[in-house]
Formats: C-alpha cells, structure tokens, sequence
C-alpha cells in the first residue's frame, strides 16, 4: 500500500477541484470589475480618470457603449449558434445511446446473471446488461460535461473581449492580464469540471458494482466516448462556421476592397468574430475535455485489471486522478507568475510570458508528480500486459507521467519555433511573398511538413520508453502527464481568440491607432500560443490513442496485431487512409461555405448604397446565418464517417481488422495533423509580420496593401481551414475511434467479424 490511506484519497481529489473551481470564480471576479457599459462619473469602473492612455478627442462613453453594443452582437450570435448545435446534437446523443446499450446488452443477450470475470478469474462478475446500462450513463455524462466545458468557455470569451479592448487604453500590460485571467477561469473550470464529474461518477457507480472493479471502470470508458464525440462536432461544426466567415471577410474585404480587417464596413466581421468563439474557444474547451477524460479512462482501465484492481487498493487505482488534481494545483500557482508576480511592460513582454507559463508548470508538476507517485503507489506491483503480469516498481511511473509531460513541452516549443514570427521558419514564409502568392504557398507547405520531425520524435520516444517501463499503462499516464497542466494549457490558448476579438472590436468601435497596435500585439501572440495549444492536443491525442489502443487490444482478447496477416494490412491501410477522407470532408465544407459568404459580402458591397462610405450600416445577420447553416449542415458527414467506421469494421470484419485500422490512422493523422497545424499558423503569423513591420525587413515587404501583403493574405486565407478545422479535428478523430472500439470491444470480440464468418 502507498502512504496515503483510501480515506484521505476521497477528500483530496474533490478538494482539488472544488479549488480550482473556487480559483476560477475568483479570477471571474476580477475580470468582471471592468466595467463595459458607461457609468456617471466613473470611467472603465474606477473612480479614478484615466491618465495619459485617454484617447484624445474620441468620447470616452461614446466609445464604451460602441464596445458594449458589439460585445452584446458576438455574444448573441455565438449563444444562439451553440445552442442551434446543441440541439441537432441532443439527437445523436440519444440514438447512440441507444445503440451503446443495445450492442453492449445483446452480448450476453441481455441476460441478467453475474459471470466469471474475464480477468480476474475465480470471481464473480455484475451481467453484461448492467455493463450496458452504466456505459450508457457515463456516456451521457460524457457528453454533457463536454458540452458543458464548451458552453462555458464561450460565455466567458464573449464577457471578456470588450473589456480586454478597453483595459488597452490603459497599457498593454493591463489588457493582457484582462486577457489571461478569462483564459484561465476556462482552464481552471473545464480541469475542476472533469475531475469532479469523473470522480462522483466512480463512486456513485461502485454504490452497485460494489467489489467488481473490472465492470466498475470498464463502463466508465463512456465517459471518454461521450467527451470526445461531441468535441468532435463542436471542433468541426464550430471550425466550419469560423473559417467560412474568415475566409468570405479576409478575400473580399482585405484583397478585393482594400479596408483593414475587422473593419466595421466588412458585412462578415460579425460572424468573423463569433467564429471564433464557438470554433476556437468552445470547440477547443470540449476536444482537451474529451483528451483529459480519455486519458483518465484508459489508465483506469488498465489498472482495474492489474494488481491495483484485483488488490483493491483505491489509492494506486485513483492515481490519475490524484495526478489530475497535483495539476491544478501547481497550475494556479503557476497562473498567478503571469498575473500577479510579473507585470508586463512593453509589447515584446507577452511572448515570454506565455512561453514561461509553460516551463514553470513543467517544472512544478516534474516534483508534484515524484510526491504523487511516493505517496499513493506501493512500492512494487504487477500491471496487466497483454496476457502477462509485468512487475513494476513505483518510480518507474515518476518517469513515464515526467516523459509525457516534458515530450509535451518540447512540442509545444517546436510548434512555437515554427510558428512564431520572432524565428526565421516564418521570417522565410513571409520573405518568400515578394514572388507572389505561389512561393509563398510552396513555403508555407514545405515548413509544416517540416515542422513534424520533431514532434514525432517525442511522441515515439516518450512511447517507448514509458511502454518499456510500464506496459500500456505506462502510455496512459504519459499522456496523462502530458494533460496533467491542461488548466495552464488553456488558459494560454484561450487567450488568443480572447485578443483576437478584442482587436476586431477595437477597430469596430474606432478607436486610435495606438489602441490598435497593442491588441494586435496581444493577438500575434494569442496566434502563436494557440498553436502551441493544438501541438498539445494533437500529442496527447497520439499517446491517448494509443493506450486506448492497448485497452482495446487487450479487452476484445487479441493476442497478437500480426501486420502480416490480411485482415490487419487491409485495416492499416484503410486506417491510415482515413484522415485524408476526413480532411476532403471538412476542407470542402469550408470551402463550400466560404463561398457562399463570398458571394454574399460582394452583393452588400454592390447593391447597398454608403456600405463603402460608412454611411450606411451592412447586413451582420445574413452573413452569420450563412456560416450556421453550412456548419451545421457539414458537420454531419465528418462526424458520420469517424463513427460509423468503428462499427462497421468491427461488426462485418472483426477484431483484428478494427486493431489495424485504429493503428492506420493514428500513424497517418498525426503527421497531416501537426502539419496542417503549423502550416496554417505559420501563414497567419507571416501575414501579422509583414503587417506591423516591426523590422527593416517586414517594412521592406509592407505595408498593408501592397502586392506581398496581398501574397501573405492568400497563403494565411488558404491556412485557415488548415489550422483551424482539419488539422485540430483530426486529433478528436484518432481519439473517438479507438474509445469507441474500446467501448464496443465486447460486442465485436462475442459477434464481430460477420463478413468473415460467411466467406
């Protein structure tokens, strides 16, 4: 047994995560004390005026008011969109729930005896129906603490925008710090909420599974499935609405009609700016939900079939959920490095203060995880390895959760490398839009295929060595370590469409250049973080996979994945094909539905009179029921492809099929992933690049207008779909596969493989 008794177990983890709820209310607090709509003698909310940082001969109120008035559109049209989603999605939820429970209850075919445990033999265990009916429910849980997580992320990107605008005019230090705050109250919210939901679901279902451990964690795999598909659609649905309305405003308001972007004139800028909310923000939210809560079920899974479960020993079984809570824990100390012990001056501050949340966390979390491990695991122990019992001792999970936690940093920091405009990968992109649009292009492609060396690099040998030490659980907690600083991780990412849109209503409101430069700057680094973001995710989700591949291999009794076999080799090279389908898919929808935004902003340009002058006010409305319906509409291919495959494959060709599709597409989701990532931020950073020419070289290549801008505009408007729906939704689409086959491993290992069966 570990030092820390079972009693003390089930106090830490709730605390954990009422703490960081409690910290999130907190930092809410304090964001909502800028005040947004114009008071009596008071500016901004406080007493005190403005000094220095007052714009000269705007009107202050008037301004405020401008800013409250836009803040309200964007926050209306990102709700109604999401709530439009939810809707269509309460559907799906409740087919599939259907279909989870009669696939996983016909097993058996619904009897209600106890069997033989699968793994822990000589025991009894509950029936399968009971299995079917509590996987049901965790999906269902699942599901609505992703939607959750999402929802409320975006409510509180909408409520803090227009103040991030308006603490800009009292330095860029403070409307960082407005910025970053609201990021973190998303991180701390969504880490506390999966960690408090998973935890009350154990314990309520042990009230019936009581000793059986095995069916206990078996059917908390739902939980992950619930999370991931409906990040799935959030990421699509939400990615298609964003870059229609980009698209359709960067190509006809920025290339055809010269105006800068997020000019009040554009008839997309609105739909633009809820994009990015519902895509970046809610969409982001439920895919490191899904990430975080996969991870947690894989581990648990494992353990429940090792010595952990079959000993009964609760504190060792919770181990990643007393990792989950070291997490938040060290992510608010780390939080409170940005906000309250350093401040920031000047403009070249905030890349290194973002940067600095990362490594400050990596390192904190590298010692709370050595207590964690010292404290809740004994010192040796068996884990389940396919078949066989691997001795274990506890210091070499310290180093599998550390490999995934530092193979996390380094991506993150490749990806910041490639990204960033500070280094020359992006400085060359940029460069390159002297020859025009085509260079630039073949630049921007060649960078993020390069960008994925490294990347792959940590991911395999964090893979090897924590598979070396520990088996598949050994996977599972390295991806874990890897999610265990998600509250720090998303409060870096949520940041940016935070900035993004304070920079859009800044220009919407009219206020001065000055104001203009700082969020700008604010949202450059907002960019480059958020694709440190993705790198995140997209590694976690090749590691969770992973381990999520392992429990399926070992629960539908695989004993062996032979590539040599036909059955596997036609999965492989179905698999890997896969998210190429998917990228056509979601690449097409936007492409589709930019379109149609394209058309429509050109008529309003054309047929409404004073649209160019100012006089006259655009049709928003039009132009963001335009990216819904196409969202909406094209969300469901993609999301019917990802899963759907599972179960056809599993059901007409069996386990062994469904193994080699599952690895297939891991091995090739990765790379286009990382690629289309980093490809699509590297375009959208040479652009910003050239735009603020903030050296002799981007003033050589500037300025806004001129024929290499115009260039860098075309590779950052063909990066969009890229970065922001193809690449982060394929990382959802290697996760889903593999927790849904995990889920549904039972019923293909009793009656999968029909096709085969016949021949």
């Amino acid at each position: 047994m570990g030092l820390l008794s079972e009693g003390l177990t089930q106090v830490v983890i709730p605390l954990a995560a009422v703490v960081g709820l409690g910290f999130a209310l907190l930092q809410w607090f304090l964001v909502s004390r800028v005040k947004v709509s114009g008071g009596h003698g008071e500016r901004n909310g406080y007493k005190d005026k403005l000094i220095g940082d007052e714009e000269e001969g705007v009107n202050s109120l008037e301004v405020t008011n401008k800013c409250a008035e836009i803040q309200h559109a964007i926050s209306i049209g990102a709700t109604s969109f999401l709530f439009t989603q939810y809707r269509y999605l309460s559907i799906f939820v409740g087919v599939f729930s259907t279909i989870i429970f009669l696939f996983l209850g016909s097993v058996k075919g619904f009897s209600t005896k106890s069997e033989a445990c699968t793994y822990n033999t000589g025991n009894m265990c509950k029936p399968a129906l009971a299995n079917a009916f509590f996987s049901t429910v965790a999906f269902l849980l699942g599901a609505f603490t992703s939607v959750l997580s999402g929802f409320l992320g975006m409510k509180i990107a909408t409520y803090a925008n227009a103040r991030t605008t308006l603490e800009a005019r009292r330095g860029v230090g403070k409307a960082f710090i407005t910025a970053f705050r609201s990021g973190a109250v998303m991180g701390f919210l969504l880490a506390a909420n999966g960690l408090l939901v998973l935890y009350i679901t154990i314990n309520l279902f042990k009230l019936y599974y009581g000793d059986d451990w095995e069916g206990l964690y078996e059917s908390i795999t739902g939980y992950g499935l619930g999370g991931s598909s409906m990040a799935l659609f959030g990421r699509v649905g939400g990615g298609i609405y964003t870059k229609a309305a980009d698209v359709g405003a960067d190509l006809v308001g920025k290339v055809e009609r010269n105006i800068p972007e997020d000019d009040p004139r554009n008839p997309a800028v609105i739909a633009d700016n809820v994009g990015d909310n519902v895509g970046d923000i809610a969409g982001m939210g439920s895919d490191l939900f899904g990430s975080y809560a996969e991870s947690s079920c894989a581990a648990l899974f494992v353990a429940s079939i090792s010595s952990f479960g079959i000993g009964h020993d609760y504190t060792a079984m919770s181990y990643p959920l007393i990792i989950s809570s070291m997490g938040i824990v060290v992510c608010l100390v780390t939080t409170l490095f940005a906000t309250d012990l350093f401040e920031i001056r000047k403009v070249s501050e905030i890349e290194p203060a973002l940067k600095r949340q990362l490594l400050i966390s990596t390192i904190f979390m590298t010692a709370g995880i050595a207590a964690v491990t010292f404290v809740s695991l004994p010192s040796e122990f068996t884990l389940f390895s396919f078949g066989t019992n691997k001795a274990v001792k506890n210091w070499y999970l310290f180093f599998c959760v550390s490999i995934g936690l530092w193979a996390g940093l380094v991506i993150g920091y490749t990806t910041e490398y490639y990204t960033s405009n500070a280094y020359s990968p992006v400085q060359d992109v940029a460069d390159s839009c002297r020859t025009g649009a085509a260079t630039n292009v073949i630049f921007g492609l060649a960078l993020g295929y390069k960008s994925v060396i490294i990347p792959v690099f940590a991911i395999a040998f964090a893979i090897y060595v924590s598979f070396s030490l520990a088996a598949m659980y050994g996977i599972a907690v390295a991806a874990l370590g890897m999610l265990s600083t998600i509250s720090t991780g998303l409060a870096i990412d949520a940041y940016g469409p935070i900035s993004d849109n304070a920079g859009g209503i800044a220009e919407m409101a009219g206020m001065s250049h000055k104001i203009r430069e700082r969020t700008d700057a604010l949202d450059a680094a907002g960019n480059t973080t958020a694709a440190i973001g993705k790198g995140f995710a997209i590694g976690s989700a090749a590691l969770v996979s992973l381990a999520l591949f392992g429990a399926y291999v070992s629960r539908a009794g695989i004993e062996t994945v032979d590539v040599l076999t036909p059955k596997v080799f036609i999965g492989l090279i179905v698999g890997a094909m896969l998210p190429y389908w998917f990228s056509a898919m979601t690449m097409k929808s936007v492409g589709s539905a930019a379109l149609k935004m394209v058309e429509e902003v050109r008529r309003q340009f054309n047929t409404i009179p004073g649209l160019m002058e100012g006089t006259a006010k655009p049709d928003y409305a039009t132009c963001v029921k335009i990216s819904t319906d196409a969202s909406l509409r094209e969300m469901i291919p993609p999301g019917a492809l990802v899963m759907l495959t599972p179960l056809v494959a599993g059901t007409f060709f069996g386990v062994e099929t469904l193994a080699g599709i599952l690895a297939g597409s891991l091995v090739s989701g990765v790379q286009i992933a990382i690629s289309a990532s980093n490809t699509g931020g590297a375009w959208d950073n040479a652009k910003k690049y050239i735009e603020a020419g903030g050296s002799e070289h981007a003033k050589s290549l500037g300025p806004k207008g001129s024929e290499p801008h115009k260039a860098a505009v075309i590779g950052d408007t063909i990066g969009d779909p890229l970065k922001d729906t193809s690449g982060p939704s394929l990382n959802i689409l290697i996760k889903l596969m593999a927790v849904e086959s995990l889920v549904f491993a039972p019923f293909f290992a009793a009656h999968g493989g029909l096709l085969f069966k016949w021949l």
